[in-house]
């Protein structure tokens, strides 16, 4: 990504007053706005903003010493050094510094929600705007949405955001900083059911992003999705494989799974090959261009410039070397699950083998997504699927393909024991589990 380049120039006491806050010491310009005493912080504004780990309070000393140039504290926090301002709550603080630098912005907003296909969304479309900026890993919560707005660089031609929710109002309550010009959703999903409670109570969620849209704006929604079809957007571009304004053709997958395809838009056919793996990336590709459709861009040129994306880490991230290992490790759920399995079973190698962890936050579905994605694996002709962790239903769906592994250790030893030149070794879990070290070590195994 891109290095930032924005100069905020905004004063002390300014923020102070449209924070509600009080400011205690001399007032001083700030360049640029962080969260972490990691970061250069010389001319900065530290925000320490409470975690449910961490307390930013506590590095409030230590961002000055880094050369901060001011920071901004809870008043209950008990912070003395200087200069200072106090808020009443520094998340909210945060967010409030993120919608005045919203307001400066002249350029396109396009924010991207969605169960799966967020980041590659995302990264898609940013690699068809050039000179866009968007969001750096996957800084989509409550944190990382308000500090993607305050680094947008002065001469970004365009911000891209991808903005995630766990709950309801989670999106709602970023609005002020997002307000986007077109909002993107990319699918409904089982997911975070443990907290959306309902199917409709994650569509209801998801949809808050496109509540947010002005007389002006435009929805680009899945074709097939009628929870989110609801009339209130200005525009509405749909996307998907049958009846749609950007129309997705047949999919071809190479010998690692990267797709080719056409993408209809009214009587004209753009050809598309991808530099990053899954027929499902077809999906988020036919989105990303009903946003280019919307922003009324070249679209033969933002085909040319999507096509040249590589993705982001640990998202269907293929390694070829002794053997393939595809790190699609970053989470999981039972969509993005089961797109990845059908993708390594296109893939040419001997042997495919599956190493998945739970899926985490599915509330009631839980054991039958699990048993189903086992089912599935079986069914498509994984030759093995090893379950790191707890099993959750994997084994109930899939016995006759199934290995057991206690821990990553267990797991890195099993596939040493079965795995030969040439196979192909997926690797996917739900974040927590942490499976991205596994496939990084049989990356660094089998690198010849």
């Amino acid at each position: 990504m891109r290095e930032s380049s924005v100069d905020l120039g905004w004063a002390l006491s300014e923020l102070a007053a449209e924070l509600s806050g009080q400011l205690i010491g001399s007032d001083a310009t700030i360049a640029r706005v962080s969260t972490d005493t990691r970061d250069d912080l010389g001319g900065a504004l530290f925000v320490a903003v409470r975690g449910e780990r961490f307390d930013g309070n506590a590095f409030a000393r230590d961002a000055i010493a880094a050369g901060a140039a001011g920071v901004v504290v809870d008043t209950d926090a008990g912070v003395d050094v200087e200069p200072r301002i106090e808020v009443p709550a520094t998340a909210d603080a945060l967010l409030g510094l993120a919608a005045k630098r919203r307001n400066e912005l002249t350029v396109p907003v396009v924010a991207i929600t969605g169960s799966t296909g967020k980041t590659s969304t995302k990264d898609l479309i940013a690699a068809g705007i050039d000179g866009a900026w968007a969001s750096p890993r996957s800084f989509n919560n409550e944190v990382g949405v308000p500090l993607t707005v305050l680094g947008t660089p002065d001469d970004a031609t365009a911000l891209i955001l991808e903005v995630g929710s766990r709950g309801a109002g989670h999106i709602e309550w970023l609005g002020e900083a997002v307000a986007p010009d077109v909002a993107v959703v990319t699918n409904l999903g089982v997911v975070h059911l443990e907290t959306f409670v309902s199917e409709q109570g994650l569509a209801d969620a998801k949809y808050e992003l496109i509540a947010m849209l002005d007389d002006h704006g435009t929805a680009i929604v899945p074709a097939d999705e009628a929870r989110l079809r609801r009339g209130t957007a200005a525009r509405e571009i749909t996307f998907g494989r049958g009846r749609a304004d950007v129309h997705i053709g047949e999919v071809d997958l190479d010998a690692v799974g990267r797709p080719t395809f056409s993408l209809d838009v009214g009587r004209k056919t753009y050809d598309v090959s991808l530099g990053i793996a899954g027929a499902h990336q077809s999906l988020n590709a036919a989105a990303a261009l009903g946003v280019a459709l919307a922003l009324d861009l070249d679209l033969e040129r933002f085909v040319t410039a999507m096509a040249t994306t590589s993705g982001s880490d640990w998202r269907m991230d293929v390694h070829s070397g002794a053997i393939t290992v595809v790190n699609d490790a970053y989470n999981a759920n039972p969509q993005s699950v089961e797109a990845a399995l059908r993708t390594i079973v296109e893939m040419e190698g001997g042997h495919t083998i599956a190493v998945l962890g739970p899926m985490a936050e599915l509330g009631s579905v839980c054991e039958v997504e699990h048993r189903r994605i086992g089912a599935l694996a079986q069914e498509l002709g994984v030759d093995h699927l090893i379950v790191v962790g707890a099993d959750h239903g994997y084994l109930l769906g899939a016995q006759e393909i199934v290995r057991n592994a206690a821990d990553l250790k267990v797991a890195e030893d099993t596939l040493h024991a079965i795995v030969e030149p040439g196979d192909v070794v997926l690797v996917k879990a739900s974040r927590a589990a942490g499976l991205e070290r596994l496939a990084i070590a049989l990356v660094e195994d089998f690198a010849t």
